[in-house]
Formats: structure tokens, sequence, C-alpha cells
């Protein structure tokens, strides 16, 4: 049975490899594509970003966009989700296709205010925590995200 489409994961100007390396390999095993949006905070030859993505680099789709409005221009049609903890919309409240973009900022200042208040974001989204917590590992958030999309979309249906 072939994978199902889903939403991609974008990262906006990552910071940490160990999470970007994490991402790499949820898109392997999701089928989730992950986008991440320059300048980067690390290299690809960074041993960190090697180590937390194991050997699922090959088998993850990713493309690596050097701004912001590259990302809008190449996907003009795509619904884009800003995870924010100052949003109150929750992510399991929002019906996903799969040609969604699920945006996360960066660690640890999340999305900057020129992008959430970006005429192309469709809505702010968070996923709830205990009051008082500032935020979950990027990584973690995307996981989080990407399966609720793809359990929207069938996903279940192919594991």
């Amino acid at each position: 049975m072939p994978p199902i489409a889903m939403p991609s994961i974008v990262f906006f100007e990552p910071r940490i490899p160990e999470n970007t390396g994490a991402a790499i390999r949820l898109s392997a095993v999701s089928g989730a594509h992950l986008r991440l949006v320059e300048p980067l905070g690390f290299t690809f030859e960074e041993s960190k970003l090697k180590r937390a993505g194991l050997d699922y680099h090959d088998l993850a789709t990713m493309t690596v966009h050097p701004n912001f409005d590259h990302l809008l221009a190449e996907l003009p049609e795509s619904r884009i989700f800003a995870f924010t903890s100052r949003a109150t919309t929750r992510y399991t409240d929002i019906q996903y296709r799969a040609d969604d973009l699920l945006l996360f900022g960066p660690e640890p200042t999340g999305l900057p205010d020129e992008v959430l208040d970006h005429e192309r974001i469709t809505e702010w989204v968070r996923i709830p925590m205990i009051p008082g917590r500032r935020s979950l590992n990027l990584s973690n958030s995307a996981a989080i995200a990407v399966y609720e999309a793809g359990r929207q979309l069938g996903f279940a249906d192919h594991i």
C-alpha cells in the first residue's frame, strides 16, 4: 500500500541541529516533507545533526528554502498553520489537508511577529500545555502535529 500524502513540516530558521536531525527521522518514518527556512543555525556536516537523524537522511524528503518568501512562492495554494503558544485554537481543532504547511519557529524564541502576522498565515494553533510552561521540544511538537494530521488523513490505514 503506497504512503498517503501528508502535510509538510516547516522549521523556520532552526538553530539546534539535534532537533532538525530528529525531524529528518520524523520525515522518513511519517512521509511528511520537511522544509527548512534559512538561515540555519548549523551545517549539514555537524555530527549532532547526523547522529540525531541516524541513517534516515536518505529516506526523508527535505527542501531547504533560502527565505520565507521563497517557501511561500513555491507553495502558493497551501494553507499555513503557525504553531505558537499565543494561539487559542488547538491543533486538534483543525481539519488538515495533505498540502498544508505546519510551521514551527526557532528554538527558543518561536515564530517572530512578522511571520505570525503575515497575510499568508491561515491560523495560529497551539499544542496544550500546563500553564506556566514555556514550550515543548521543537521536534516533539512537530511529531504531535504531523501525526494528528496523518490520523485525520487515514495514516492509520497504512501501517
